[in-house]
């Protein structure tokens, strides 16, 4: 038996902009998903799939290993994209679906809804066992900017940017000494990255968009300078503001007037999670996002 393992991540910046080549910083975090791959004795010419999640089971299909068609799953939906992957897979490592019957087994660490890297921490799981380049699975089965397959592998925080539309990866010192002033807050509601993806590309198709990609590349870099957290929250406020401007939303501090602090978007706006940075303590801030119907608060220095 084999086994791999990949880490969740954050965008801290650079959401939409870093598909039109800003400068973003990511953040790896300490819940992932591992994938386990146990060759049987039998010889069916079939694969076994077995997905688990913090709750229990979250689902479980049986592929033709010939062709990677579904045989029977128990959520058609989910097993039909598996397939999908496993024959882009195949395409660029057949080796690996050769031989006796296999039993592969995933354990993601955080609950599926919260939009930490579920599909991404699998790409990167399966192009470590095949030997292939995890950002080419990804073009052909999702596609997006790449910075989550950054982070799957990465041993601390990154920055990361697409350059001629190639991925580029490099360590970035960012290292708050006021991170236990930072929380994630989880909106209850599961973005779809695609979706938004494919909206902001329409969106912006016929946009000049330099000047924001040079001031939200800025800011990424004057993040992992920051030593207090008055500057870093003037930094998660300005980009708030760059992004508003690009969407034509209203910034997330909006639903919280009251709060003291900022507030920041993570991936796609309007579900998922979100940075918060205060001077109040952790409980106070469990307080008031409770008080809002949000009960999933996290601190920075658990998860990351």
């Amino acid at each position: 038996m084999i086994r791999f393992h990949s880490n969740g991540k954050f965008l801290l910046t650079g959401e939409y902009l870093v598909l039109k080549g800003a400068l973003a910083l990511a953040l790896p975090v300490n819940l992932g998903q591992s994938l386990e791959i146990k060759d049987l004795e039998t010889n069916n010419n079939l694969l076994y799939w077995k997905a688990l999640q913090p709750k229990g089971p979250w689902f479980s299909a049986t592929l033709d290993k010939s062709n990677l068609q579904v045989v029977s799953a128990d959520d058609e939906a989910k097993a039909q994209k598996l397939s999908e992957m496993l024959r882009t897979l195949r395409e660029l490592n057949a080796s690996v679906f050769m031989g006796n019957d296999l039993q592969i087994t995933t354990q993601l660490e955080f609950d599926p809804e919260w939009g930490l890297g579920s599909s991404s921490t699998l790409i990167s799981n399966l192009a470590q066992w095949a030997k292939v380049n995890p950002y080419e699975l990804l073009k052909r089965t999702f596609d997006g900017s790449g910075y989550d397959i950054a982070c799957a592998t990465a041993k601390g925080s990154v920055f990361y940017q697409l350059v001629d539309g190639q991925p580029k990866s490099e360590s970035a010192p960012f290292n708050p000494a006021f991170a236990d002033k930072l929380f994630f807050v989880y909106q209850g509601k599961k973005q779809s990255s695609a979706k938004e993806v494919i909206r902001f590309k329409e969106r912006m198709a016929q946009i000049d968009l330099c000047h924001e990609i040079e001031q939200v590349s800025d800011i990424s870099r004057a993040m992992c300078g920051c030593k207090e957290l008055s500057g870093f929250c003037c930094l998660l406020d300005e980009h708030e503001a760059i992004m508003s401007h690009c969407l034509d939303r209203e910034p997330l501090k909006k639903r919280f007037p009251d709060f003291e602090g900022s507030v920041k978007s993570l991936g796609a706006w309007g579900g998922d999670f979100f940075l918060c940075a205060t001077k109040w303590d952790e409980h106070k801030v469990r307080s008031y996002f409770q008080s809002n119907g949000m009960n999933t608060v996290l601190r920075y220095l658990d998860l990351v």
